[in-house]
């Protein structure tokens, strides 16, 4: 069952407003009018997780939408035999949740703290009632459900029809696309394992392309980072898709 009851500290609206902006910059959020908004945050509980605590298993109940406020949040799938692969990283200010939340049914996946958080959980029960009084909210949500179907599609389309540098460098564009406004480059928080669980292949082969693109000044390497320094040369090689020019 999930872990997030562990920390819980509170009610969402007796804390900062610099931790209840994260709900309310989001741009499902945003529109809110000022009552319901205070709602919303009524709801709110908030919890804090060390790194590696389970968030929720798949096949849980979906009762709750969650919000990061800071860290990220693993979204996952295992086999019986130890093979995983990650199917998102979720980051301060992004939600998370929300399929099974709104079909009430288990959750599709698993989600892991991939750093120590902090998260804003909204119990279904009070949920979905909040969002049939908001028609809007609806609309919203319907959006990023789409999002996330597209999202998926891009990533079963690159790990059938792409080449290792093609799928690299579309994975880490996907994910820089969040960091896009930072002045030194796109900072993705990612290591090479977690990386090769994305577009399933070896962390070695992950680090030997790495290198090769980081000799060549498109990606910088750090500890637990990547920085995407020339996000036009990646994207070239994940157009072309094939071939060994990014060897």
């Amino acid at each position: 069952m999930t872990g997030v009851p562990q920390q819980r500290t509170g009610e969402a609206h007796g804390f900062p407003s610099s931790k209840l902006s994260i709900l309310r910059k989001h741009p499902y959020f945003a529109d809110l009018e000022a009552e319901a908004f205070e709602q919303l945050c009524r709801y709110a509980k908030h919890s804090t997780l060390k790194r590696g605590a389970t968030i929720f298993s798949k096949g849980d109940p979906g009762v709750s939408l969650f919000a990061v406020i800071s860290g990220t949040v693993k979204i996952s799938i295992s086999s019986p035999d130890g093979r995983s692969a990650i199917l998102n990283l979720i980051g301060a200010g992004e939600i998370f949740g929300e399929i099974a939340l709104l079909d009430g049914s288990v959750r599709s996946a698993d989600a892991t703290a991939n750093s120590n958080c902090e998260l804003f959980t909204i119990d279904r029960r009070e949920f979905i009632p909040f969002v049939r009084s908001q028609p809007g909210l609806a609309m919203k949500f319907i959006e990023l459900l789409c999002a996330r179907i597209r999202w998926t599609s891009d990533q079963v389309e690159q790990i059938i029809l792409q080449n290792l540098p093609g799928r690299l460098a579309s994975a880490l564009l996907r994910l820089s696309e969040k960091h896009k406004s930072a002045p030194q480059g796109r900072t993705i928080a990612i290591t090479q394992q977690e990386i090769s669980e994305m577009v399933g292949m070896t962390r070695e082969s992950i680090n030997k392309q790495l290198r090769a693109w980081a000799a060549r000044d498109w990606v910088r390497l750090e500890h637990g980072a990547i920085v995407v320094l020339n996000a036009e040369m990646l994207r070239e090689m994940a157009e072309a898709g094939s071939g060994n020019e990014g060897e």
